[in-house]
């Protein structure tokens, strides 16, 4: 896929200053550009590239004036970096614009879809699903029974999403997510065996949520585990059955929440972060990473540690975790002289 200067300044609304007709096909870093690729400078301390770039295009900002010879065609915009970054949205949106249903694949009784579907081969739709406009379901993909998928949500190889499910608008899942896998549910017999409990709830993601290769995302026992609207979840993370987590929170990788625990709005998780079930972590809460959340905490906290506690006073005990070596040492020697 080619794009020439002139086209990239009309998506951007830039200035070129060189060759308009100049084509590339690739992006890179302005210090690691070639022939051929698109890069920016947005950054003056990577100033100096511009002169010794091969970059065949570099999208600058307009008070940008070279001091010396440039070989780069320029495209001059208001804001490079932020050019640069709609420039990456709109590429991958042209990467990514697939349609029509290839062969193999399955489609069950009662399956209603939208326009431009695309679904990719070896995909399986169960029965009674509904998908909505614009979706991609890339090949090796299962939808189970029931299954609702709303407009323009991406699905990428090898998702697994179990019967009665609920997906949002806008939602990106990526390849190795299972959505509505069954709930950790056991209880115990007499002779020390387990008897599972039946998990007949769902999973809702609601729209405009993102959720990271590999992650789990388990139905409820009863009800539904609910993933609030602008949510982002990392790769390889466990949500447990009836979890909540609110609006636009954030969680990084390696993080598991156990059953029926609600996390509020807008709040950051750090990685490898373990949260314990049955608690209530508020609204704007920050967790740092390798955190041990045993208890419930209050709107706007900041902690860290394990188990975790406020994260000013976990920084000052460190001071002292680090020196208590010397303070036992210091509490020998007072021992000695009394």
């Amino acid at each position: 896929m080619k794009f020439t200067a002139e086209q990239i300044a009309g998506i951007l609304g830039g200035e070129v200053v060189g060759n308009p007709q100049v084509e590339v096909y690739k992006l890179a870093k302005i210090e690691e550009g070639t022939e051929g690729s698109l890069s920016f400078l947005a950054n003056p301390k990577y100033q100096n590239y511009i002169y010794t770039t091969q970059a065949s295009i570099t999208i600058v900002n307009q008070t940008f004036e070279p001091e010396q010879p440039i070989t780069t065609t320029l495209i001059k915009v208001e804001d490079a970096y932020k050019s640069f970054s709609k420039l990456l949205e709109y590429y991958n949106q042209v990467k990514l614009m697939k349609s029509g249903i290839e062969q193999p694949s399955v489609i069950s009784e009662n399956v209603t879809y939208g326009e431009h579907l695309y679904l990719g081969s070896f995909s399986y739709i169960g029965k009674n699903v509904t998908i909505g406009n614009n979706v991609k379901i890339y090949p090796n993909s299962f939808i189970g029974d029931n299954v609702t998928i709303g407009d323009n949500c991406v699905l990428f190889a090898g998702v697994r999403i179990y019967s009665e499910s609920e997906i949002g608008n806008n939602c990106t899942i990526h390849s190795g997510v299972i959505i509505g896998s069954d709930g950790f549910g056991f209880a115990p017999s007499e002779d020390g065996t387990y008897s599972k409990i039946p998990q007949i709830g769902n999973v809702i993601l609601e729209d405009n949520v993102e959720v990271g290769a590999c992650t789990t995302i388990d139905r409820a026992t009863l009800g539904s585990t609910i993933i609030r609207k602008g949510v982002k979840l990392d790769n390889q993370i466990q949500i447990a059955h009836n979890v909540e987590i609110g609006e636009n929170t954030v969680i990084a990788s390696q993080s598991g929440i156990a059953g029926s625990t609600k996390i509020g709005k807008n709040c950051m998780i750090g990685g490898q972060v373990g949260i314990v079930g049955h608690i209530t972590i508020g609204n704007n809460v920050r967790i740092q990473a390798q955190s041990g959340i045993g208890k419930s905490i209050a709107d706007g906290e900041t902690i860290q540690g394990s188990p975790a506690f406020n994260y000013g006073d976990w920084n000052k005990s460190y001071v002292h975790f680090r020196n208590l070596p010397k303070i036992v040492a210091d509490l020998n020697e007072l021992k000695k002289k009394q």
